[in-house]
């Protein structure tokens, strides 16, 4: 009965062997040492290895029927799309052992059908395009690999954490400076609001600007002025002498004489 179940579930396309597969069945401890051992190193395969895996070790492994050697060959490619996107014809033949590239664009859209990837064939580029598959189990060997990978995804992140505090902060430093100087050009602004309204209301002490005198001297009544003091007075001890002449006389008489 445990070897019918392992014949199936190896044939079965729709099902995805797992460890846990094994345990749910009890069959780690009832086929790992016992007859029946090459069956389940066979299910170990086809739940995380690949077809390579099978043809190093087909000598001591069960024959596989046609529907087991291409569930297979479909779970190796979901090994190989894990680590590439874009997975060239050349290595699929390789790693599947397919004769021609028609055979393998039949694999590719019959794993496409069956949802165990999603992509598209590019057959101009003779690749495959990946963009998403099924998950597999791992494998024993796989552990520290991936307990390393997620310790070094545990140590990016609190890079980027204490990146990101350190920006904050930096952030905020410069939001309460740029606070302060605001409040100090506002005081500043204040001050001088009130300094010129002050010297506004205060009355000035200077002197009068000349429109002001000018203006002034033009309201008051212009004083009259004294014809006689406008003449520029005589010299004292200079006498005017007065000629006098007579008509049809060509002498001149003065005064004195």
């Amino acid at each position: 009965e445990t070897t019918l179940f392992c014949c199936r579930t190896c044939a079965d396309r729709g099902t995805k062997q797992s460890r846990g597969t094994l345990a749910g069945r009890n069959l780690h401890n009832t086929l790992e040492n016992g007859p029946h051992a090459p069956v389940y190193q066979l299910l170990n395969l086809f739940a995380y290895g690949t077809y390579c895996d099978y043809k190093e070790r087909a000598a001591s492994l069960p024959e596989l029927t046609p529907a087991q050697r291409n569930k297979l060959r479909h779970l190796s490619i979901i090994s190989l799309a894990s680590n590439l996107k874009c997975l060239p014809y050349s290595l699929l033949l390789q790693q599947l052992e397919l004769k021609n590239v028609r055979e393998l664009e039949d694999l590719l859209i019959e794993a496409v059908y069956c949802d165990i990837i999603q992509g598209k064939l590019d057959q101009r580029n003779q690749q495959v395009e990946v963009d998403c598959s099924v998950g597999r189990d791992l494998g024993p060997n796989e552990l520290p690999n991936i307990v390393n990978t997620l310790q070094e995804w545990c140590t990016g992140c609190e890079a980027v954490l204490c990146g990101i505090e350190e920006q904050v902060s930096r952030a905020n430093q410069y939001r309460e400076s740029q606070l302060k100087v605001k409040v100090q050009v506002e005081t500043e602004v204040s001050n001088l609001q009130k300094t010129l309204k002050a010297s506004a209301a205060s009355p000035s002490s200077g002197p009068a600007p000349a429109g002001a005198a000018s203006n002034q001297d033009a309201d008051q009544p212009a004083e009259p002025r004294d014809p006689a003091s406008s003449q520029e007075p005589r010299q004292p001890g200079k006498k005017s002498s007065k000629v006098k002449g007579l008509r049809g006389s060509g002498k001149i008489w003065s005064k004195s004489n």
